[in-house]
């Protein structure tokens, strides 16, 4: 990120759209590398029972309330986005277990 100003040096709309574009690329960057992470899950787990765990998705949950409250927002706002992911990242993770063991 280096065109964009900074949140609190934008003076117009403009500008903070281009903030705002900016951050939403990082941020897709990053979930290219999160996905990453599900298709390697995909591929170490055995049990495709296994692709659900409730308590490492609390355990993230948690995680990211905690750092937003850290970070002073709100802790129930950025779960509810996170609750979205971690659930989209199931489905995606569940589709990559039967893909990679489809031919066995």
């Amino acid at each position: 990120m280096t065109s964009a100003k900074l949140p609190e040096q934008c003076e117009t709309m403009t500008e903070v759209r281009i903030g705002v574009d900016e951050v939403d690329l990082a941020l897709v960057a990053l979930l290219v590398r999160r996905f990453g992470y599900m298709d390697a899950a995909a591929r170490i787990k055995s049990d495709r029972g296994t692709v659900r765990d409730e308590a490492r998705k609390a355990e993230v949950l948690d995680n990211v309330a905690a750092a937003a409250a850290a970070a002073g927002l709100e802790p129930e706002r950025l779960r509810a986005v996170w609750n979205e992911l971690v659930e989209q990242s199931i489905a995606y993770e569940a589709v990559k277990w039967d893909r990679l063991r489809a031919d066995d």
